[in-house]
């Protein structure tokens, strides 16, 4: 029964998590809230905050589990994508635990390890399946035969909904984050009082710069009329940006879903917690005929209980690296 320490630390949440056997037996997140001030996640103040919040993350996660640090295993932590500054953090914590115990340590992608978070629980997809994940940093369609064999299919070409969703937060006013504000205004606007482009790619790729632009551009010409239109039709505009979003991402999976002929379909990252994605996807399963799998919320942020079941299933593999492993900003898939 391995016992697998997780550490993430690649943007503003530090995070740890102990599984015994494929079991989440606690899951902390220190969130980073220094960054409101500044409208956006500053590098610099993230790395630092990992540094003080990381200790007792780790602490608080083997006191929550019920076991004695002697009892792991082995350390998965995020090596990439993600902030050089906040990785280096998290490694570094990782390889010096994993060094005083004489245990292994596994190295993890960030973006793999948002898939393998369907893995937590008891209901999970069957393979072959899709999956997409949605963050402020990346969007894809991923195609998942095996825990790691994945193939993306389809990624955006420039912006990610995510930063779609954040920078139109910017520009309606709303504080840092704007992501969670623009689907609590959402939910009480008419999501038909404002139509927005849709891109035409081809493919199973995406786009939101244009979208973006598009935003911009209606705010920016509405407000020329009307000083006050933001704060008049806040819940509409939030309402219309993020159905548009939503139709871009669900009309692409759909494609990917005909075109691989795959019922089982998932949703994972930061973006996956929208609710206005999770109803869609319900929606557009049900329509369908496909299995849907969406994890929980604290399962769809950024956080080591991803990392921790990734780390599982690499541990049964024997799937280790060696003390001169470093971070990596960019890491391919």
């Amino acid at each position: 029964m391995p016992v697998i320490l997780g550490i993430e630390s690649s943007c503003d949440e530090t995070s740890a998590s102990i599984c015994a056997d494929g079991v989440i037996l606690s899951n902390i997140i220190a969130n980073q809230t220094i960054h409101e001030a500044y409208g956006g996640v500053v590098p610099e103040l993230a790395s630092r905050v990992h540094q003080q919040n990381i200790v007792p993350a780790v602490q608080q996660a083997i006191a929550k589990a019920g076991i004695d640090k002697n009892n792991i295993d082995a350390v998965a932590f995020t090596r990439g994508p993600g902030l050089l500054g906040s990785l280096l953090v998290g490694v570094s914590f990782a390889k010096a635990f994993a060094l005083a115990k004489g245990i292994p340590l596994i190295e993890v992608n960030h973006m793999q390890a948002h898939v393998l978070a369907h893995f937590i629980g008891e209901r999970k997809p069957s393979f072959p399946f899709l999956c997409l994940t949605v963050s402020g940093g990346h969007t894809q369609i991923v195609l998942v035969r095996d825990h790691f064999d994945m193939e993306v299919v389809g990624q955006t070409n420039d912006d990610a909904a995510g930063e779609a969703l954040d920078k139109t937060s910017k520009i309606l006013g709303l504080p840092y984050p704007g992501g969670p504000l623009i689907d609590k205004h959402a939910r009480l606007g008419n999501p038909d009082a404002y139509k927005f482009p849709e891109p035409q790619i081809p493919g199973l790729d995406f786009s939101f710069s244009g979208l973006k632009t598009a935003i911009l551009y209606f705010i920016r010409d509405n407000l020329a009329a009307n000083p006050n239109f933001v704060q008049e039709n806040m819940n509409d505009i939030c309402a219309s940006v993020e159905k548009r979003v939503v139709t871009i991402l669900l009309n692409k999976l759909k494609k990917a879903a005909l075109q691989y002929d795959i019922k089982d379909i998932a949703l994972a990252g930061g973006v996956s917690a929208n609710t206005g994605l999770r109803q869609g996807l319900q929606q557009l399963g049900e329509e369908m005929g496909w299995n849907t799998y969406i994890p929980k919320f604290e399962y769809c942020t950024d956080n080591a209980a991803m990392i921790a079941i990734a780390g599982y299933f690499k541990f049964l593999k024997g799937d280790f690296v060696g003390q001169d492993v470093a971070p990596l900003a960019r890491m391919p898939f």
